[in-house]
């Protein structure tokens, strides 16, 4: 049976990657860069046996290589795409794999006993004028409401953001959702530490560590 030993939300812009922006880009999402980079030795100290990565988009936008996750007793990587679904159908989906891979003890997965959860993902795309979606007011409540929202624990509010702000141009919010899900259903005490949230493109991006 597993334990969960380290949780985060991370924004997934390719922007920060040094191949792809320039300088002058990484510089106005510094502190987003700099928290990642936290985020990497955080989990690098729970040395965890496994990492589940949640993410809205089923090739990550570029094809990105898979060995670094973990196979399961076939030898193979076990995928599960993230649709449109309602956010509270991938809470209900973190739940069901937490009981079903995480504490069964009878399953043949490698989910082993330390488990690193990530769930990538961006906060509204429609910000800014010049974001990729233009703006629309819907973008800055939606980002404001979920990290208010986070902080309180408020996993109610949370689920119905969708519908409160349906023009916020999010993608991240059902993959958090499945995070939240496994979080419920593992009984922790987990509490939300905001490192950094920016939006210089127009897209919000919200690096989170969970302390369990």
């Amino acid at each position: 049976m597993g334990k969960i030993v380290f949780a985060a939300f991370s924004p997934h812009p390719p922007i920060i990657l040094p191949s792809v922006g320039s300088e002058e880009d990484r510089t106005q999402v510094k502190n987003t860069i700099e928290n990642l980079e936290l985020l990497g030795k955080k989990l690098k100290e729970k040395n965890p046996d496994s990492i589940i990565i949640s993410a809205p988009h089923p090739d990550w936008g570029f094809n990105v290589p898979l060995f670094f996750l973990a196979k399961d007793f076939r030898g193979e990587i076990e995928q599960h795409l993230i649709g449109l679904e309602s956010p509270k159908f991938y809470f209900e989906e973190g739940k069901k794999i937490y009981k079903s891979k995480i504490q069964n003890p009878n399953d043949k997965s490698n989910l082993k006993s330390k488990i690193a959860v990530i769930a990538s993902g961006d906060l509204s795309h429609c910000l800014k004028e010049e974001g990729p979606y233009g703006f629309h007011p819907d973008g800055p409540k939606f980002d404001k409401d979920l990290i208010e929202a986070l902080k309180k624990k408020d996993i109610e509010k949370i689920l119905k953001l969708d519908d409160l702000y349906p023009e916020a141009g999010e993608c991240g919010l059902r993959s958090f959702c499945f995070l939240l899900g496994i979080l419920e259903a593992s009984g922790a005490n987990w509490q939300p530490e905001i490192l950094s949230y920016e939006g210089p493109f127009g897209v919000g991006y919200l690096v989170v560590n969970f302390k369990l």
